[in-house]
């Protein structure tokens, strides 16, 4: 008996670290916490066009179709003028012409389908991620990530917000005597087109539109959920009734 309670033992502390760890490591990224857009038409729009011009190069989105654009008020013409490249068509999937091969080469990693990764990462992570860039001379690409250190992806969004270096100082261990970097703050060292707060903004719609694409009709389920559970609620109260009248009379 001893020895499967000691198995037990082990095992549960073993499933301990496992889930901590993860826990630990998400504590570590400070996170904003991204407005939320989802009804907004015109930031969803605004959104859309900016993944258009900025992350369809590289990233594509495979389960998603341009015409299901017309979700967010726009018109299939508006859609054909604004949105499209010359090959393509509105029934088309959001596809890229890069091809993985040469994207790992030039990346060092093919850039990731782009149609769930808000499910995948959350909003309040891309907020983040695409407002921590900076300047870092040591990488392929020029640049780095507070959120996502050494990531492979440069700064798609940087004529918008312009060149920003990182400052970091180093602290010590008391204990162990480990340097460890902490980050202190940004400097600007050209201004991008936007101000720092229109370009919060964009990135806001940005990620707004990310989040709808990662499930287009999040907003209907919700609603009609909102119903689901009233029309459940009516009915467990006249069950609860029909119930008390049926044994009423009975002893």
């Amino acid at each position: 008996m001893k020895k499967w309670l000691s198995t037990l033992a082990m095992i549960c502390a073993a499933m301990f670290a496992f889930s901590a760890a993860p826990v630990h490591a998400a504590e570590e990224a400070v996170l904003d916490r991204a407005p939320d857009n989802a009804d907004n038409f015109a930031s969803l729009q605004h959104g859309a066009q900016i993944f258009v011009n900025y992350c369809l190069n590289c990233h594509s989105a495979s389960l998603m179709r341009y015409n299901r654009l017309t979700d967010l008020g726009l018109t299939q013409k508006q859609i054909q003028d604004n949105l499209l490249f010359s090959t393509d068509k509105v029934g088309n999937t959001m596809s890229i012409a890069m091809r993985p091969d040469d994207a790992k080469a030039w990346f060092g990693a093919s850039p990731p389908d782009l149609s769930v990764e808000a499910r995948a990462r959350g909003k309040d992570w891309l907020y983040t991620y695409l407002r921590s860039f900076y300047r870092d001379p040591t990488r392929p690409t020029g640049w780095n990530n507070r959120v996502f250190e050494n990531v492979g992806m440069p700064h798609v969004l940087w004529t918008l917000q312009g060149i920003r270096d990182a400052r970091f100082e180093t602290d010590t261990d008391e204990k162990t005597g480990e340097k460890a970097k902490r980050f202190v703050g940004y400097t600007q060292v050209t201004p991008g087109t936007m101000s720092n707060v229109d370009y919060d903004s964009a990135v806001a719609d940005l990620v707004s539109y990310l989040s709808w694409m990662s499930e287009p009709a999040q907003q209907t389920r919700k609603r009609l959920g909102v119903w689901v559970l009233l029309f459940l609620a009516l009915l467990s109260f006249l069950a609860w009734r029909l119930n008390a009248a049926y044994w009423r009379d009975i002893k």
